[in-house]
């Protein structure tokens, strides 16, 4: 049986996603909606660059949900929760189910409590389900984490490190790592909550209760990591101390004792790319991913291998990647 299936933006990754569903034969693409003027109308093969159904990119998001009855949305429109819920609400309100990369959506309990009770008891009622992933959150430092404790006894504390070298990654993450600012301008950003990697506290929430750890209460710092030598971005140089990337570290708390912590760096010209797990226990395990997981990829396919499970197979109601089977 395939899956009807609806994209919900049509951006970088939005793209990718589309590419990858394409090559999964669980998956069917009925239908495209995207915003931008230059989008609507055209043949969705165009947009992917690859061959795909006879499929117009439309901008009414109605029309796409009538085309894919009992189907999955991929969304990929926006980090914030408050910035898509609408869109997920209508969508679980027309008896689909919905996929989505949108950050806060991961663990949407840690920002959006009464939000994420909202979607649960709308998707119960309409009988579908709704989960939020990707690479980051979604797999590196939280479900992977809760795979790795599957091997472990007593468990105190899981660390988690993701470096990335953000001078091989799209211009729109190396602008939102505020990439060539002055502190000045950083720390305003920051405040303004328009620069930084947005789920980290998401993930630190998930690694914990997914190594049977719980978690009472999270934090989360962020500072700019500056530029030693000088870098090049799409619109111009970065002088040795402008920005070249952000530094977020998220603690997720038991009892006020620290029970997780991820570290997150990205930044232009980052050095020692990886990802790195270390569970603190009996026994203990440290995982090393040198270079570490390609992130717009991952998410893409995080995304496409969800909605095949989630369109058969998965409980009604708010999901998050603990939910999900270990393999594919």
């Amino acid at each position: 049986m395939t899956v009807p299936v609806v994209l919900m933006g049509l951006g970088e990754i939005g793209r990718l996603i589309g590419r990858s569903a394409l090559s999964v034969p669980e998956l069917e693409i009925v239908a495209a909606v995207d915003k931008t003027p230059d989008l609507v109308g055209r043949p969705l093969g165009s947009v992917l660059g690859a061959a795909a159904p006879d499929v117009r990119v439309t901008n009414v998001l109605d029309e796409a949900l009538s085309a894919a009855p009992d189907g999955v949305v991929l969304q990929a429109t926006g980090s914030r929760l408050e910035k898509v819920v609408e869109d997920v609400e209508r969508c679980l309100r027309a008896h689909l189910s919905v996929v989505s990369t949108c950050e806060e959506l991961a663990f949407p309990w840690v920002r959006h409590e009464k939000l994420a009770e909202r979607l649960d008891r709308l998707a119960q009622k309409r009988n579908v389900s709704v989960l939020g992933t990707g690479v980051n959150p979604g797999f590196v430092l939280d479900r992977l984490v809760a795979t790795c404790a599957q091997v472990c006894g007593r468990i105190e504390r899981v660390v988690g490190t993701r470096v990335v070298d953000a001078s091989r990654r799209r211009q729109s993450l190396q602008r939102k790592i505020g990439a060539g600012l002055s502190r000045q301008d950083f720390e305003k950003a920051v405040e303004e909550g328009i620069i930084g990697h947005v789920g980290l506290m998401e993930s630190a929430a998930l690694a914990a209760m997914g190594v049977g750890l719980g978690c009472e209460e999270v934090d989360e710092d962020i500072e700019p990591v500056y530029a030693e030598v000088p870098q090049q971005a799409p619109w111009g140089a970065i002088r040795p101390g402008d920005v070249a990337g952000v530094r977020q570290v998220a603690r997720a708390f038991v009892e006020h004792r620290e029970v997780a912590r991820l570290e997150l760096t990205i930044a232009l010209g980052a050095p020692d790319p990886r990802d790195e797990i270390a569970v603190e226990g009996s026994p203990p395990l440290r995982l090393l991913v040198p270079g570490g997981i390609p992130g717009d990829e991952a998410t893409a396919w995080a995304v496409v291998h969800a909605a095949a499970m989630v369109g058969e197979h998965a409980e009604p109601g708010l999901m998050t990647v603990l939910d999900l089977p270990a393999g594919r």
